[in-house]
């Protein structure tokens, strides 16, 4: 009697995929753990390594550096290598990076093994979302997503906690060398249970597209990244120079990707209405995440003179609280389509924007615990639901690609938010210190803060208005092969 075949291993009874995810998530976990575990320890680093702050800067900036070059790459290197060998080969990089950093004797030793952890980190999450996708048909994706989500988001809510904890009785070595058994067991684990999935088709390897890859996105992150360091900010000759290199070298990888018959990230995934507009979903949440984690600390440790442990406690609920209810949401999201989901969440993303950038000095604490758990609850309700409906409706040739291209968005909108939220924030402040009769005063000078604040929020709700109109026009997505076979 003939075998039955299964389109996706989800629906095989004969296949155990418990064990597969269970491996892909435990390694995601530590890897995401890891890019903000270092956070709270950067100021020991600098007194242990007697750096300057631009030097300890790195460790931040050096790694969304590394994930920008190498994450556009794993769209070929799902092509090239087996789902076993592409995990335990990220895994392995990253683990290396971690035992290079835990016995790291000097700065520049520390920061290479920061480097290496950032490759297997960069190449670990597009093999995660592109199994996921392989195994889980389109209608059980959400809830799949959502389990991602919630160890995206979790993992860096409690990395500063976490960090600030081992930092103060352990020392800062401690945070490298309690991940190595956890990374160790991951390999193991995913070794004994993770089978191979995705289909190993080696495609040609054009080596002028990494190098535009590698130039554009790098330059970019890089340009971008050093906005804070150069006095003139966005002036910076330097600046322009690096954001000028990236935005020409993204522009001829973009040209290049169109004429070659098997390109290394395949941007003809734009032709797909609900993939470009998950695209657009994902950069305003990003940008919206962002305007928060790095403006809102600085609000809360200025003008409300909080300490950084309380600010990190403040923000805790509200990340953890977007964790737990990711797989909910995604949930929502198989039963009911995205746009039960997106609407109200969009509106109350808007309405929370737009209350931010009314903060003053005297607004209460509690105003700014439940503005933050408002916002993070609807980045969990549109986030991972826009992003797998965009990646729903791509042909399966098609979702190393795709992947590829969402998890490169990161670190470049995370590179670029930050610096035009900071850039804004200071220019704000410089100007309300020039107008200012009493620019010394210390008043003055929080009051100048909270103007840049309410400048950058106001920015942020006028994007969070463009996520309500793009909520009004998505539809769920389905695959083009499944399109076809109905037609």
């Amino acid at each position: 009697m003939e075998e039955k075949k299964y389109e996706f291993l989800a629906d095989n009874p004969n296949v155990k995929v418990l064990p597969i995810m269970l491996a892909l998530i435990i390694g995601a976990f530590f890897a995401i753990l890891n890019e903000t575990l270092l956070n709270i320890a950067l100021i020991t680093l600098m007194d242990e390594f007697s750096i300057t702050l631009p030097a300890v800067q790195w460790m931040a900036t050096g790694f969304m550096l590394v994930m920008a070059v190498v994450i556009p790459i794993s769209a070929l290197l799902l092509q090239w290598f087996t789902t076993r060998q592409l995990f335990i080969g990220t895994m392995s990089v990253f683990t290396v990076g971690t035992i290079v950093a835990a016995s790291a004797p000097a700065f520049p030793v520390l920061l290479t093994g920061r480097l290496i952890q950032a490759v297997g980190t960069g190449l670990l999450m597009p093999i995660i979302f592109n199994v996921f996708l392989l195994i889980y048909p389109p209608h059980r994706r959400g809830k799949i997503m959502g389990l991602i989500g919630l160890v995206i988001m979790f993992a860096p809510a409690i990395g500063p906690t976490l960090s600030g904890v081992i930092v103060e009785y352990l020392g800062w070595r401690y945070l490298f060398l309690l991940v190595i058994p956890f990374s160790l067991f991951s390999i193991a684990f995913g070794y004994k249970y993770l089978i191979n999935i995705t289909e190993v088709t080696k495609p040609k390897i054009d080596y002028l597209s990494l190098v535009f890859s590698s130039a554009g996105f790098g330059s970019l992150v890089y340009g971008f990244s050093s906005v804070g360091e150069s006095a003139k900010g966005f002036a910076s000759p330097l600046v322009l120079l690096f954001i000028g290199i990236g935005v020409a070298g993204i522009i001829l990888f973009a040209i290049r990707q169109f004429k070659l018959k098997e390109p290394v990230m395949d941007l003809r995934v734009f032709r797909y209405p609900m993939f470009t507009h998950a695209v657009f979903m994902f950069l305003i949440i990003i940008m919206a995440m962002f305007a928060s984690e790095i403006i809102l600390p600085i609000y809360m440790q200025g003008p409300l003179a909080l300490s950084a442990a309380t600010a990190g406690l403040i923000l805790l609920p509200g990340s953890v609280l977007n964790g737990i209810m990711s797989p909910f949401m995604g949930s929502l999201f198989d039963k009911f389509g995205p746009r039960v989901l997106m609407i109200p969440s969009t509106i109350v993303l808007s309405g929370t924007m737009f209350t931010m950038s009314r903060l003053t000095i005297d607004t209460p604490i509690w105003v700014v615990v439940v503005s933050y758990i408002l916002l993070m609850l609807a980045i969990s309700a549109i986030m991972m639901p826009a992003e797998t409906n965009g990646l729903n409706q791509l042909p399966k040739r098609l979702y190393p690609h795709g992947t590829a291209v969402m998890s490169t968005l990161q670190p470049v909108a995370g590179a670029i938010g930050v610096s035009i939220f900071i850039s804004v924030m200071n220019a704000r402040q410089l100007h309300f210190l020039e107008k200012s009769a009493a620019p010394g005063d210390p008043l003055t000078a929080d009051l100048a803060l909270v103007a840049g604040v309410e400048l950058v929020y106001f920015i942020a709700f006028a994007m969070s208005l463009a996520a309500v109109i793009l909520s009004f026009i998505v539809y769920r997505a389905k695959p083009e092969d499944d399109v076809q076979e109905t037609h």
